[in-house]
């Protein structure tokens, strides 16, 4: 688990492709201070496993299934990778609940200065991820931890402080490019639970019908 807060920008050093599978080798600094074999780390939002690693870079694989539905796919030698390594149980919650697990890629709409913020807009390439998207929520740009600042039907904006343009990667994207969208897990698993309604039983061992709706929910201020 992640919590958003990237903690270094790498560079990529060496992309070696067969078909949809890679190994990503990304120089980088702070997060190999206890790197092991086997640890998690976040790139650009994707949860990826140490294969390798030594004093200032670190070896990871891509499998099909991410190269697929990531922008991992779209690297090149040099590329900027925003970084984070798994949450320690004594660390800060700076975020939010970050899994590595992409929902889908996004195209960068625009890019507009606001004073001291740079507001980007983005459209998710997958539109049933905007069921999982509230304005005022979380979700989790390229690793990223950001609050949606608003969302329609066919894109959802953020708002960027200069701290966190600076020290992510953000900083290098323009109109065009393509970014990782992770939603709020907390809504996919609600939906799931919804979806499958009744689970208690009776004394009498029958399914006992649930109290929990959609609309309690949305009454409550959970959607």
């Amino acid at each position: 688990m992640f919590t958003g807060i990237v903690e270094e920008i790498g560079h990529m050093r060496r992309i070696h492709s067969g078909g949809q599978a890679m190994v990503l080798t990304i120089g980088a600094r702070k997060i190999l201070e206890d790197v092991h074999l086997g640890d998690s780390i976040s790139v650009n939002g994707v949860c990826l496993t140490v294969i390798a690693y030594d004093s200032d870079s670190f070896s990871v694989d891509v499998m099909p299934e991410t190269y697929r539905k990531t922008n991992l796919r779209k690297l090149q030698s040099g590329t900027r990778v925003n970084l984070e390594r798994a949450m320690a149980a004594n660390g800060r919650f700076g975020g939010h609940i970050v899994q590595g697990h992409v929902d889908a890629t996004a195209v960068i709409l625009s890019r507009i200065p606001e004073e001291n913020a740079v507001v980007y807009r983005f459209a998710p390439e997958n539109p049933h991820i905007f069921r999982y998207i509230i304005a005022g929520g979380s979700i989790t740009i390229d690793g990223i931890s950001l609050t949606v600042v608003d969302v329609t039907d066919q894109d959802v904006s953020v708002s960027i402080i200069p701290h966190t343009l600076a020290q992510t990667v953000l900083y290098d994207k323009k109109a065009g490019d393509t970014v990782n969208i992770e939603c709020d897990v907390l809504g996919k698993y609600m939906e799931r639970l919804l979806k499958f309604g009744p689970s208690e039983t009776s004394h009498r061992g029958e399914p006992k019908k649930s109290t929990l709706t959609a609309s309690f929910l949305a009454d409550n201020g959970f959607m």
